[in-house]
């Protein structure tokens, strides 16, 4: 009877257990449309005047990228190079790519920067600092932003509303 009872006990445990552990959908992180995320930064002067980037000219900016499997990809880069104003946004379809993501988009943030022995990407000494201080790389599910801007801090902010 004690042997009934805690096999019993035991199966009723792990039924529990994996009730706890699924649930519907919750595996599906939330979307948004980046595009218009992008044109909203863009047309309230969050970010510098920017030009889309073209997705042939994408692996000139951010070797790798175009590889990764994406559901949405906005890139913007600041159509004045003495202006430090950038942003990424990759909707990846398998969650096993944001770690990827993620190092292609710091790889670009520390070629801007420079590695202290001679000028980085961005140049300018001006504009490699506000590099170096204005960039963030965040996600949210399966997005991924990295934003370069004097309000990097707002636009992550505005960034994560879109999940709420």
């Amino acid at each position: 009877m004690k042997k009934n009872l805690t096999a019993l006990l035991l199966a009723l445990t792990l039924a529990l257990s994996l009730a706890a552990c699924g649930g519907s959908s919750g595996g599906e992180s939330k979307s948004a449309d980046l595009t218009a995320f992008y044109e909203t930064l863009a047309s309230d002067e969050t970010l510098p005047a920017m030009m889309l980037l073209e997705e042939e000219q994408l692996e000139a900016y951010y070797p790798g990228l175009s590889g990764v499997a994406a559901k949405q990809r906005v890139v913007a880069l600041a159509a004045i190079s003495s202006v430090a104003g950038e942003l990424a946004l990759v909707e990846v379809e398998d969650a096993g790519d944001l770690e990827t993501v993620k190092g292609i988009l710091q790889a670009r943030i520390d070629y801007q920067v420079g590695d202290g022995n001679g000028p980085g990407g961005a140049f300018y000494p001006e504009t490699m600092e506000n590099w170096e201080k204005n960039s963030r790389i965040v996600s949210n599910g399966n997005t991924v932003m990295l934003v370069v801007c004097e309000d990097a801090g707002g636009a992550v902010e505005r960034f994560q509303a879109l999940f709420a």
